[in-house]
């Protein structure tokens, strides 16, 4: 199974992106070796936790796995873990593509964390489109993925929940639900966090954690 995840990582580099959009693992760029070598540890590490839930969300932020390769993640939280998560950090083999003292927050990724946490739900990560939509001319911006982008990431979508026989799919927003529909796979669906959605976000974990009991 780990050499499947190398070639499912080789194919998300090897793929070419539409306009204002940024792929972070493209072998164009010499420091996205370091995201394609966090993603294949990260792979590693859930292959061995044996989740059986798949977060969705919608596309990474430029705050996030935009440049650290690892879904829900932000610098910060790449390197440092968050109260009660060991997941991450440099003694796991973790490292960022460029050091520099004040590290950068994502407040999704914290707010996921935290919850998972909370309700002692081990669940893997993806996004509905694995790579960093931005708005024209600002590649420190986030925008929702087109349709033609959703399409695209269906795919990996797909490997993703039968490399890890997911029996749990989880749609945080209304795009990840829209692929997931588009795929046929029965999926819950929470408020994405952002932009005011945390209580939400909060409550639909609570309520799905109630339902697996």
């Amino acid at each position: 199974m780990r050499e499947h995840f190398k070639t499912f990582i080789d194919k998300l580099a090897a793929t070419e992106v539409t306009p204002n959009v940024c792929n972070q693992y493209d072998y164009k760029c010499e420091d996205n070796s370091i995201r394609r070598d966090n993603l294949l540890i990260y792979l590693n590490q859930m292959y061995e936790i044996k989740p059986k839930i798949l977060l969705v969300a919608e596309a990474p932020g430029y705050r996030g796995s935009r440049i650290t390769g690892v879904p829900f993640t932000s610098e910060h939280l790449l390197m440092n873990n968050i109260g009660g998560l060991k997941l991450f950090g440099r003694a796991n083999g973790y490292r960022l593509a460029l050091e520099k003292k004040k590290l950068s927050k994502e407040a999704t990724a914290t707010i996921i964390w935290n919850t998972l946490l909370e309700y002692n739900i081990v669940s893997l990560g993806w996004n509905a489109f694995p790579f960093h939509p931005y708005r024209e001319g600002n590649e420190k911006s986030n925008r929702t993925p087109l349709k033609r982008e959703l399409l695209m990431g269906e795919g990996p979508l797909l490997q993703m929940i039968r490399m890890f026989d997911i029996k749990y799919v989880v749609a945080v927003g209304n795009k990840a639900k829209e692929s997931l529909d588009r795929l046929q796979i029965d999926c819950h669906k929470v408020r994405h966090p952002a932009q005011g959605g945390k209580n939400e976000f909060v409550r639909g974990i609570r309520l799905i954690k109630e339902r697996m009991g």
